[in-house]
């Protein structure tokens, strides 16, 4: 997965945005102002910080040693941090973006969810 792939991705999902709070070469993705999806996508390898079930991120780091890491920075139980540089299918990638995006939404307030489902 490129960098811009991965940027088209997670704006992809609705009512994503891109921010910058940390610096200028962190791309922070929000929805409704919860966090997302955080990555550098200028690094290499490229890798992307994503919210995870933690019986999940558990079973995933034993799945994928080295490429999918307790989240640097983050909530370790709750983050991951995901290598996106090709070693892992593209097609898990977007699942972890995907799912990510999700736990996020579900835990929004009601009301922000119902605005999210409206056209």
């Amino acid at each position: 997965m490129t960098p811009q792939e991965l940027r088209a991705l997670c704006l992809s999902f609705n009512a994503a945005v891109e921010d910058f709070p940390f610096t200028p070469e962190t791309s922070v993705f929000k929805v409704r102002g919860k966090l997302f999806a955080l990555t550098a996508l200028d690094a290499r390898p490229l890798t992307v910080n994503l919210k995870c079930d933690p019986e999940d991120a558990v079973r995933l780091r034993g799945e994928h040693p080295g490429l999918v890491v307790p989240g640097w920075h983050m909530n370790k139980r709750h983050w991951n941090t995901v290598t996106a540089d090709g070693q892992l299918p593209d097609r898990l990638v977007r699942e972890l973006v995907e799912d990510s995006y999700d736990l996020v939404v579900a835990g929004l307030p009601r009301a922000e969810r119902l605005r999210l489902d409206r056209p």
